[in-house]
């Protein structure tokens, strides 16, 4: 028998699985796959591993099972890291970049990755950001691209505008001078202008649920009220709140260390206020304590006329709502401490049912709904209940006026940096701005420019700045900011449906066949922005015609992160375990085993050696059986009761493999597959190689292939097992072995369900769940089941 040698194996297909190409069988069902594309930093990461296994194990399955399946990669290749390389070592960011994306490549196809490489896009490449540029002009005359003033973070010693993720505690990154804010014209897209379809379109998505919830909490929609604060001198500053049930209760205002007002009441104060937004700049939202200079200068609350003092505060954000807000001290947990924190005053205006609250000995903030106090008229009124009253009477007595927000701001997209794609336009004297005419495109990114770290590149680069204007042709200077990456990654996945049109970014037609994406996945971390962005950015798209659908992605699966030693691996700790290294070691089968069976996609994976080695034993026993089974050997007949337990192993196998497949449980399928492997190997300790048993060890292969795609292929050529085709169950056979079991809820029938016995209680309740008969009486929460094996299953719910 031939020995398993992983790494001839593998050597050996690695190019034959590198060569896919997508061939349409019209008598099939299209798929669209795609995972999230990297970016080219110099090698995978084991998330990267994780993500690009489920998805290859995922295409797999689907092209046995009858799909013609698209499934390309690409790399998002401008970006930050690159220019950095730049400035620190002198190397160019295209050779740079381009070196790190064949070392990925080589990687990914070492990992047996089947993809469609003929469809391969990498976003720094002039065929890619052309059309970038042509969106970007499409944008313009849509009225959804425009210019205005916006702080960008400066450092004044390298004369440079800086990335958020290059301040380090307040200062720059490479020198530590002391960071300023300055005001710079910048580019936008008027995302505002699509959020509430962005709102409303999430609940038709087949996404997880936390990621949805993230979107709504991102778009931030809020109903509330404008109020008017009049200033003790003259003019007044207004603040959006959704509780005006609580303006009776103001004691204080708090306003954005960037807000105009403070121009006119705090000019004396102008250094405190300068030192407040040092403060806000070196702290993230996390760790941000509550800091603020008391003005002096007092409004007015418009309900009961208290003079109330103003602070500027590090935690208002000029971005969202007006800038300013009303505190609330006794009915919100933050305004609570920073009244603790300055002796400001606590007045109650809600007290929970039945009860009087004491300000002076309350020991946090009271937030829910309950009886108004301290109100006027409105005293004794439900809280929630006397809002819209509330904003009525305001609006009648014109302080203030009915409105809805959105903590969602319009799409800055200007960098200041040269790795990135021109931004399009030009500026003349005598006509403006002045688009590039699209028969210009692309705008290149010039090659003779030097990394100083001083400064944009693209500004010292005279021969890219000076031009000519497209209308006049009168001299010109070119736009140097660089459209923001996330420009790149919001279309991709319509340019990998025809990469190679030089015409149009992509061919309607196409696009429209294969739309939306059937199944998209990669990490929870872009939740918000690249889905939020690429969710936009299809909107416009079908808005100019280019495009039937409005969302980009149909179905989402957000793959959990690989943990070593209980952190996320990184360079930092200490813990990350190399690529290369498990692929010379143990070899790509047994580490794409390893991270499907370890965890469920969607949970953190706490990485084990014992746990991929333990992969290659089972490997190795799987082909030592294989390998037995197509040898000459000849072993004895199954009696007639082991043939049908093994009948009834092979079907419910199938079943369960193919059923967890479906729904990304690779660990359970894995599973299923090792106890077969074990029955099958008892079997042939007991009767050798029994007739069956080369049959038995197609079906194996077969189901292992998915997730282990070498070594069957290896042993699919040498004994010619068809890998086109996911084996087929017995579903009579499945049934007639299964009991009828009685589901209960809260100890009264509500249905009855098929179970095997080796069907654990849980196993059972997911079934339960599954039967919409039976779920519609499980609105509570579930606190006890219990089982008596093959009669009853009582789900206990609190309702």
């Amino acid at each position: 028998m031939k020995e398993y040698n992983f790494k001839e194996i593998e050597k050996k297909w690695k190019d034959f699985f590198a060569s896919q190409k997508f061939v349409e069988n019209p008598s099939k069902k299209n798929f669209y796959l795609l995972e999230m594309f990297p970016y080219p930093s110099g090698a995978l990461h084991m998330g990267h591993m994780r993500n690009y296994t489920i998805g290859d194990t995922y295409k797999r399955f689907l092209e046995m099972n009858g799909y013609n399946v698209i499934y390309p990669m690409g790399y998002d290749a401008f970006g930050l890291p690159a220019e950095n390389a730049a400035i620190k070592s002198g190397v160019d960011p295209r050779k740079w970049t381009f070196s790190n994306i064949e070392k990925m490549m080589s990687q990914q196809k070492q990992m047996g990755l089947s993809y469609q490489w003929d469809r391969v896009i990498i976003t720094c490449e002039e065929n890619y950001y052309r059309w970038n540029q042509w969106f970007f002009l499409k944008f313009l005359e849509k009225g959804l691209a425009y210019r205005k003033k916006a702080p960008i973070n400066w450092c004044p010693s390298c004369k440079t505008v800086l990335a958020n993720e290059q301040v380090h505690n307040g200062k720059c990154w490479r020198c530590e001078a002391e960071v300023e804010i300055k005001s710079l014209e910048q580019w936008f897209l008027k995302i505002t202008s699509y959020a509430e379809e962005l709102l409303n379109d999430i609940e038709t998505l087949d996404w997880p649920e936390r990621v949805k919830l993230q979107q709504k909490n991102w778009l931030g929609k809020s109903e509330g009220v404008r109020i008017k604060f009049p200033l003790e001198t003259e003019g007044f500053v207004e603040v959006f709140t959704t509780r005006p049930d609580t303006l009776w209760g103001a004691t204080f205002m708090a306003i954005s260390c960037n807000h105009p007002v403070l121009e006119k009441i705090a000019e004396n104060q102008k250094e405190e206020i300068e030192n407040l937004k040092k403060i806000a700049l070196t702290q993230s939202e996390e760790e941000k304590e509550k800091h603020g200079v008391k003005l002096s200068v007092k409004a007015i609350n418009p309900v009961t006329g208290e003079k109330i003092p103003i602070f500027a505060a590090n935690f208002v954000l000029m971005e969202y709502g007006t800038g300013a807000i009303m505190c609330v001290p006794a009915h919100d947990k933050r305004d609570f401490a920073f009244a603790k924190k300055y002796n400001l005053p606590v007045r109650v205006v809600i007290n929970p049912p039945g009860e009087n609250l004491n300000p002076e000995k309350m020991q946090e903030a009271y937030v829910e709904e309950g009886i108004i106090v301290n109100s006027g008229k409105f005293n004794g009124k439900n809280s929630k209940e006397a809002i819209s009253e509330i904003i009525d009477f305001l609006e009648e007595k014109k302080l203030g006026r009915r409105e809805i927000q959105w903590k969602l701001r319009d799409w800055l997209i200007s960098r200041q940096r040269y790795w990135g794609t021109p931004i399009p336009v030009v500026y003349c004297e005598k006509c403006g701005i002045v688009p590039v005419p699209e028969n210009e495109l692309p705008v290149k990114l010039p090659q003779n420019v030097r990394f100083t770290g001083s400064g944009n590149p693209l500004e010292k680069c005279q021969e890219f700045v000076n031009t000519k204007c497209p209308k006049c042709s009168s001299p010109a200077k070119r736009e140097t900011d660089t459209l923001d990456t996330f420009f790149d990654s919001s279309w991709y996945f319509l340019r990998y449906l025809d990469s190679k049109n030089e015409n149009l970014p992509f061919d309607p037609k196409i696009a429209n066949k294969y739309m939306p994406v059937d199944q998209y996945i990669g990490g929870i971390e872009h939740a918000t922005m690249h889905l939020i962005y690429a969710r936009f950015f299809t909107k416009v798209l079908r808005d100019l015609g280019l495009l039937k659908t409005g969302e980009p992605f149909k179905k989402l699966l957000c793959q959990g992160m690989v943990i070593k030693d209980g952190a996320k691996m990184s360079k930092s700790k200490g813990n990350v375990v190399s690529v290369d290294d498990i692929l010379e070691n143990y070899g790509a089968d047994a580490g794409r085993l390893f991270i499907l069976f370890a965890s469920p996609p969607e949970r953190d994976l706490e990485w084990s050696d014992e746990g991929i080695k333990g992969c290659v034993r089972f490997l190795n026993r799987f082909w030592q059986l294989v390998q037995f089974a197509f040898s000459d050997e000849k072993g004895e007949k199954l009696p007639q009761k082991e043939k049908d337990l093994l009948k009834l192993n092979l079907s419910r196998t199938i079943k369960k493999v193919k059923d967890d497949l479906k729904n990304f449980q690779f660990n359970t399928a894995i599973a299923a597959i090792q106890e077969l492997l074990n029955f099958v190997q008892k079997l042939k300790n007991l009767y050798s190689n029994f007739e069956e048993l080369k049959e038995t060890s197609k079906i194996l292969v077969q189901l292992l292939h998915p997730f282990a795609p070498f070594i069957t292929m290896e042993l699919a050529q040498s004994f010619e097992i068809p890998l086109n085709k996911f084996p087929e169950y017995d579903e009579k056979i499945i049934k007639s072995s299964q009991k009828e079991v009685v589901i209960q809820v809260n100890g009264k029938l509500r249905g009855k369900i098929f179970a095997n016995e080796s069907e654990s209680k849980d196993d059972l309740l997911k079934k339960a769940l599954e039967k919409e008969k039976i779920k519609k009486f499980i609105t509570g929460e579930i606190v006890k089941t219990v089982y008596i094996p093959g009669k009853i299953l009582n789900i206990v719910v609190k309702y």
